[in-house]
């Protein structure tokens, strides 16, 4: 998952952000992306830096640059906490993702002033008067590409109040994440199996069209197939089928190729290693053909789940459902 950070100066993300850090999160910041280009052109980083090239990285590449650079960067089997988010475009490439939710981290600006005198920061205002006045250029703009961090604030799926002691703070993130946590669902099954044989039709060497299918018994994958030549026999893609590299008219000189299918590979692997298909459950990502049909009927499977429609398909489907397979479309 993706957990995102918005709110104004000193509102207390940086603390949010280590604290998460020291839970497994990774850290990025959209911040990171304005630095980098700083720093290829020989800029000092300063605040007023960043936010000037930010802006003219918004203009040039899109809103949401910042977003885009860092999600090309982010692994989808670990947990991020991203930082600097100061764009709505920002907050909906990431949300693209299906797995991201924001925080707003608020806190009153007295409380906020004294905390940017306290840390010393070097380019922090030094009066009420310059604090307010750089906040009143950040929190809302028209432009798109400029930072606009109230309307960020508005798209929040939650909102922190940072008025209290550390140990609050913690203690508000640690509900909240830990509640997310609980409601980003896995693929259910149909989605897995499915997604797997889509990887598996990537083995595929038919130039004609990539098709696979697997055999899961008990939530168990018992056996695979992809399209293609029979084992032994050049491949389609090294030539192996003249109908498939004569590029054929679609329906036609089927009598002619050479090319197993999906299911019929996947069904002839569990035979050829010893493995009943009784009450098992194919997955195909394109609806069989008549031959596979027959195949699957006979050979005890009694559920297809497919994803795509062939297109000669439609007496074969009928011919699953006379003889009692229950049949789906993905």
């Amino acid at each position: 998952m993706i957990i995102g950070l918005t709110g104004k100066n000193a509102s207390g993300k940086g603390e949010v952000a280590a604290f998460l850090k020291d839970k497994s999160f990774y850290y990025y910041s959209l911040s990171d992306a304005i630095r980098e280009e700083l720093e290829s052109q020989g800029i000092p980083i300063t605040r007023d830096n960043l936010i000037r090239t930010g802006n003219e990285l918004r203009e040039r590449f899109g809103p949401d640059v910042l977003a885009q650079r860092i999600l090309k960067k982010i692994d989808p089997n670990r947990n991020y906490i991203v930082d600097s988010i100061r764009n709505p475009a920002e907050i909906h490439a990431l949300r693209g993702t299906g797995n991201f939710v924001l925080l707003n981290i608020e806190a009153p600006a007295p409380v906020r002033f004294e905390r940017i005198r306290n840390r010393k920061r070097e380019n922090d205002p030094s009066t009420r008067e310059e604090f307010d006045e750089k906040e009143r250029a950040e929190s809302r703009n028209l432009s798109s590409h400029k930072q606009s961090i109230e309307e960020c604030q508005e798209l929040a799926d939650f909102t922190i109040e940072n008025d209290g002691s550390l140990k609050d703070l913690h203690n508000s993130v640690s509900v909240i994440v830990s509640e997310v946590l609980k409601k980003f669902g896995r693929p259910g099954w149909d989605v897995y199996f499915m997604s797997i044989a889509q990887v598996v039709a990537s083995r595929s060497n038919c130039v004609k069209r990539k098709v696979a299918a697997l055999i899961v018994k008990d939530r168990r994958i018992v056996s695979t197939g992809y399209n293609g030549t029979p084992r032994g026999t050049t491949n389609c893609n090294e030539g192996g089928c003249p109908r498939c590299n004569s590029l054929a008219l679609s329906g036609t000189a089927l009598d002619e190729c050479l090319c197993s299918h999906g299911e019929e590979n996947a069904i002839t692997q569990a035979a050829y290693h010893g493995t009943s298909l009784k009450g098992a459950t194919l997955y195909s990502t394109l609806s069989p053909c008549l031959l596979c049909t027959k195949m699957i009927i006979n050979s005890g499977i009694m559920e297809v789940v497919y994803n795509h429609d062939y297109p000669l398909g439609d007496t074969a489907l009928a011919l699953l459902k006379e003889a009692g397979i229950k049949v789906r479309k993905l």
